[in-house]
């Protein structure tokens, strides 16, 4: 049998839904991107299910991996603004192009709760250069987790948190997405069994990668085992289908599309 090529992030959020499938390579085979690229492998067809950001679902006739997402339930940590003027008076935002998604939300947030329309400007992700052309910057992933806004003279403002304000639901950052049988329901199994295998061992992953900074560690456990969320469950969709709703009343998507999972 030909290896379901996955395409999946390259930041610590996703280590607890690939934990293990290394150990399968007649089964998997993954390659690690940042969201927006694992995005573009799925749109060409260079990978057969990729863990794409959210926004991303409404850009072809996809299909969802059933109950297995990356999602938070309040704070997120690793998705946040960073902002050196409050964030009613911010006028220039720079953004980070790492993930679709986290820019879509931003620029909800904008629109729906801040009640602030400004000029948004695409930038890699340093922030001392963001904030040194933009009142504000948007940062995702692991950057985001290690910055200390105090260190750049900035508030740290959490999309997740924000996000929950807003809707009093969780947020769906990805989600395993492919094309229609693109996956089987044995594989879409085990990839539900290596998200179980990866929660319930989130103490050594965040051990591996802090390699002996305890410090780093204990960051790491708190983030995956209290920030994220991975399950894809009603009140996950009911947070994705209303993103989905919002980011189209402000022309970000072309048409809306129900959820379809395999």
């Amino acid at each position: 049998m030909t290896p379901l090529r996955l395409g999946a992030v390259s930041y610590l959020n996703t280590k607890p839904l690939v934990y293990g499938l290394d150990a399968h390579p007649e089964q998997f085979n993954v390659r690690f991107d940042v969201p927006s690229r694992c995005a573009a492998l799925l749109h060409e067809g260079s990978v057969d299910l990729g863990l794409i950001p959210a926004i991303e679902y409404l850009r072809g006739e996809y299909v969802i991996v059933p109950d297995v997402a990356i999602a938070s339930d309040g704070e997120i940590a690793s998705v946040a603004v960073f902002t050196r003027v409050p964030i009613d008076k911010v006028r220039t935002l720079a953004l980070d192009i790492s993930s679709r998604t986290s820019v879509a939300l931003t620029r909800v947030l904008c629109a729906k709760h801040w009640g602030i329309a400004p000029s948004f400007t695409p930038a890699d992700p340093d922030l001392e250069t963001m904030l040194a052309r933009a009142d504000a910057a948007l940062m995702i992933g692991d950057p985001a987790l290690r910055i200390d806004p105090a260190k750049h003279h900035a508030i740290k403002i959490d999309l997740g948190s924000e996000w929950r304000s807003l809707t009093g639901l969780p947020f769906v950052y990805a989600m395993w997405t492919g094309r229609s049988g693109a996956a089987s329901a044995e594989q879409c199994r085990a990839l539900q069994a290596a998200r179980d295998r990866g929660v319930a061992r989130v103490a050594d992953i965040a051990r591996d990668v802090a390699q002996g900074d305890k410090d780093r560690e204990t960051q790491a456990l708190h983030y995956l085992r209290d920030n994220l969320k991975y399950s894809l469950g009603e009140r996950e969709s009911a947070g994705l289908r209303r993103f989905h709703e919002l980011a189209s009343e402000i022309g970000l998507v072309l048409s809306l599309q129900p959820l379809r999972f395999y």
